[in-house]
């Protein structure tokens, strides 16, 4: 409480005015706020790069109750920037492990870890956190809890509604943003602005490989299925990491191509974007920094996209990310797909892999009379498969009527409108 020296400077801060109070209430209401700080029950998902950073930040700016969810163990390629783990501490996990150096380092902080996936947690999980912090690496997992938390809210019920706070980081680049489910734009909104994964032709990597990326794919889709069989490719594993290390190697001293490491193995085959420590800890400073303004309404939080341009010079800009009527997680309309008459259904599906801000890779699409195409299970793929060359007027559907699309990617059900494009005018 007010006092203790470790606090001190949060005392300070808490009792300076701002946007939120002035000196006369910030006074008054430094023992409820500092109560409230201590009780503030927070997540982090992800103890990674920016994970570590976010648990050590909270931990230091008086959060008392976090939890921390990560499925992944320690690999000696982390320790470079993963600032709470050390060389003893490789091959144990790493949501478990950060929670004990952080414990030992501040007392009176409680960290509860969890050693598994998001999805593993249901609504009810979710509902006892006050606030979120999200450290991932992984698109699709940000969809999920985005979705997770927006369909969590009801409109009865304030406490129902529970801040995101997200960040990421590439290389010398990074972005946080505070996202408030049903009121600001969610992460559903701006996916259109992440880029596509690069991919490589298959005659490329097979026949003419320029690049060490070029042979760490030929030997994880091309070498691995041929030796292995049925067996997946575990890109957890060291061991399976290592037999495509290796493989790989093979292939660029055949070709006389340099570069190939174990790093790049495990980007190239985990799609794991590159990052640095300084950044890491710009944007996980950022993203603790609108927690505690949350937390403490001390000052006005992020309104809600802040970007960070370390590769321009000591640069960041920040702007309102509007949202988007059509998302599918927080709009409430249809997305609109314009689409030619006689296009058979096939071209439909094309599109919805193709479309940026949907980002599908296996749909399944029902329309107002049942199913049309179901990739999953296989027997009902191959039941609907000869509906794939139809036009869609010959499957009964017509100009404004709305399909049902599934997705292993995508973690909710995306209406899709359908509008037909007018043929081109004749003179």
């Amino acid at each position: 409480m007010p006092g203790e020296p470790r606090e001190a400077h949060i005392d300070t801060v808490l009792r300076r005015s701002g946007a939120s109070s002035n000196e006369l209430t910030a006074a008054a209401k430094l023992e409820s706020v500092k109560s409230f700080l201590h009780e503030c029950k927070v997540l982090v998902i992800g103890a990674g790069g920016l994970g570590s950073e976010l648990l050590a930040n909270l931990a230091l700016m008086g959060f008392k109750t976090i939890h921390v969810i990560d499925m992944d163990t320690i690999d000696v390629s982390n320790l470079n920037r993963q600032f709470l783990f050390r060389e003893a501490d490789v091959g144990q996990p790493k949501a478990t492990t950060a929670a004990k150096f952080v414990q030992r380092r501040v007392p009176g902080v409680s960290i509860t870890p969890y050693v598994g996936r998001i999805q593993d947690k249901d609504e009810e999980y979710y509902m006892q956190f006050n606030i979120i912090l999200c450290g991932l690496d992984s698109v699709e997992a940000r969809r999920w809890i985005n979705a997770m938390l927006v369909n969590m809210v009801d409109e009865s019920r304030p406490e129902s509604l529970k801040p995101l706070i997200d960040g990421g980081t590439e290389s010398l680049k990074g972005q946080a943003r505070v996202i408030l489910p049903g009121i600001t734009s969610c992460y559903e909104c701006s996916l259109d602005m992440l880029p596509k994964r690069t991919t490589f032709p298959i005659c490329t990597i097979a026949n003419t490989p320029r690049l060490p990326e070029h042979c760490i794919e030929w030997a994880s889709v091309l070498e691995w299925p041929r030796v292995h069989g049925d067996k997946k490719l575990d890109t957890d594993s060291p061991d399976d990491i290592q037999w495509v290390l290796d493989t790989a190697l093979l292939r660029a001293n055949e070709f006389k191509i340099d570069g190939i490491t174990w790093s790049l193995t495990q980007g190239v085959v985990k799609n794991i974007i590159p990052a640095i420590a300084s950044t890491n800890a710009i944007i996980a400073a950022a993203c603790t920094q609108e927690a505690f303004k949350i937390a403490t309404s001390s000052a006005a939080y992020l309104n809600n996209y802040m970007m960070y341009a370390g590769n321009e010079g000591v640069y960041t800009y920040t702007f309102d990310y509007e949202k988007r009527q059509d998302c599918p997680v927080c709009g409430g309309m249809s997305r609109t797909l314009t689409i030619a008459r006689d296009a058979p259904l096939q071209r439909l599906i094309e599109l919805l892999t193709e479309l940026p801000d949907i980002q599908c890779k296996r749909p399944s699409v029902s329309g107002p009379k049942g199913p049309l195409y179901l990739q999953l299970p296989p027997a009902l793929e191959l039941a609907t498969r000869v509906n794939l060359d139809k036009m869609l007027p010959e499957l009964g559907i017509t100009a404004d009527d709305v399909l049902t699309v599934t997705d292993p990617n995508l973690p909710f059900t995306l209406s899709v409108a359908v509008v037909f494009a007018q043929p081109p005018h004749r003179t």
